[in-house]
């Protein structure tokens, strides 16, 4: 069949074997001499846990099948066996091993990218929240991350997902604020097939997918009142029903919640349900404005430096290797309202335009070195409210070339909202 094969005359050689050599797939007999066959297994699964392995026997018993499958076994054979089904077998664990080592590889390409998830900065209060992590992340509490947009508010959910144990498990995010209202439940919960204009296949929802691990709810204070109601009986019950279907059943899910908004504020104004505001809130996280914690700025630049450019990495570079001083006073002295994902587009844009290291002040976006369209008093513009929130919209939108999600995250709105402005203007003007 074309496979590089290595014979063994008894179990015995074949750990041996194993504990020299990597293979793809072992098959064994049950009864042999030196280690039967499920012992064999077991050991192989101890050895290179991604090995599969075949069982093929004439002396089977549904006892010796169950012991195998429980070892991880891919299938399970009985003489006589037709070549053509080994075949077929064989042919089925090496697709499983190149998507495996394709699934292997794109983790790496993403881990390079985003780089290590961690939460980088010595302030006291970066040391108060990584306490407070540690702490909460191995119990099964429901915890609620609030800071302002940009503060990274999702690595620390990611935080306590890593440190808990379900790291193994899925860790899923979804930003609540992003999605269309009649959508939200079909992605939370699932749908079955014809439940709506649409629904062309039944489809999970991301608490199923997050099943055993962690779902991340960002900006749950956007959640439509409705929404909340059904996410209230789901946090209170761990039963999902898809929507158009009868049956619920039930899901194992620690919920992490996140919010730039008051929820006190919202539920004085009947805009948040006070029950769900108690569920979600069992242990709070508080994330500090990067404005507040201005001493971490150089480290913080540097490790975002080394995303784009490797060679400037703290590994490779020190700080004034990568900054110029001037470039690092300027960082610090700026106000940043949108915090570290500001940071981040600004080092991403001193990256493409410094011609070498280190990183100098003229590299950093033009609107450093002017002033805040915003810091303009009312008295001084003559301008209606509505006036200086629209040209404070569009200057943000020109200082991150159009980029409306990222210009929502900074002005502090769900990106629903920033449309909504934006097309009432444009109502506006037509009338």
């Amino acid at each position: 069949m074309g496979h590089n094969v290595t014979v063994c005359p008894d179990g015995t050689t074949a750990v041996s074997v194993l504990e020299k050599d990597t293979f793809d797939c072992v098959i064994v007999d049950l009864d042999m001499p030196g280690l039967n066959g499920i012992e064999v297994i077991r050991r192989t699964k101890e050895l290179s846990p991604t090995t599969e392995a075949i069982v093929l026997t004439g002396k089977g018993s549904t006892d010796s099948a169950v012991d195998a499958l429980r070892l991880g076994t891919f299938e399970y054979l009985q003489k006589p066996c037709k070549l053509v089904d080994l075949k077929m077998l064989l042919q089925q664990v090496a697709l499983r091993r190149e998507l495996n080592n394709k699934i292997y590889s794109l983790q790496l390409r993403l881990d390079r990218v985003e780089g290590e998830p961690k939460m980088i900065g010595n302030h006291r209060s970066m040391q108060r929240v990584r306490a407070l992590i540690e702490k909460v992340a191995p119990t099964e509490s429901t915890v609620l991350v609030v800071g302002e947009t940009g503060t990274g508010k999702e690595l620390a959910a990611r935080a306590v997902h890593d440190q808990s144990n379900r790291s193994d498990n899925p860790f899923v995010a979804i930003n609540c604020g992003a999605l269309p209202e009649n959508l939200i439940e079909s992605e939370l919960f699932g749908h079955r097939k014809g439940a709506f204009t649409g629904a062309a296949e039944q489809r999970k929802g991301l608490f199923e997918v997050a099943n055993g691990g962690t779902l991340f709810l960002d900006e749950i204070g956007e959640l439509p009142k409705a929404t909340q109601s059904t996410l209230l009986r789901v946090l209170e019950s761990g039963e999902i029903r898809r929507v158009g279907d009868s049956e619920a059943f039930q899901v194992d899910v620690r919920i992490v919640c996140a919010t730039h908004r008051n929820l006190h504020n919202m539920v004085a104004d009947g805009d948040f349900r006070q029950d769900l505001m108690y569920r979600i809130n069992t242990f709070e996280v508080q994330l500090p404005a990067l404005r507040d914690r201005v001493e971490d700025i150089p480290e913080l630049a540097h490790h975002l430096l080394g995303r784009h450019r490797p060679e400037a990495s703290p590994e490779n570079r020190s700080l004034l290797q990568a900054f110029d001083p001037n470039a690092l006073k300027t960082l610090q002295s700026h106000h940043w309202p949108g915090n570290i994902r500001e940071l981040a587009n600004v080092i991403e844009h001193a990256s493409i335009l410094c011609d070498g290291l280190p990183v100098k002040a003229n590299d950093l976006p033009k609107y450093f070195s002017q002033p805040s369209s915003t810091s303009l008093s009312v008295a001084a513009t003559g301008k209606s409210l509505r006036e200086i929130e629209m040209a404070t919209i569009h200057a943000t939108l020109d200082s991150l070339n159009g980029n409306k999600t990222a210009a929502a995250q900074q002005l502090g709105i769900s990106l629903k909202t920033l449309y909504n402005k934006l097309n009432s203007e444009v109502i506006n003007r037509v009338a």
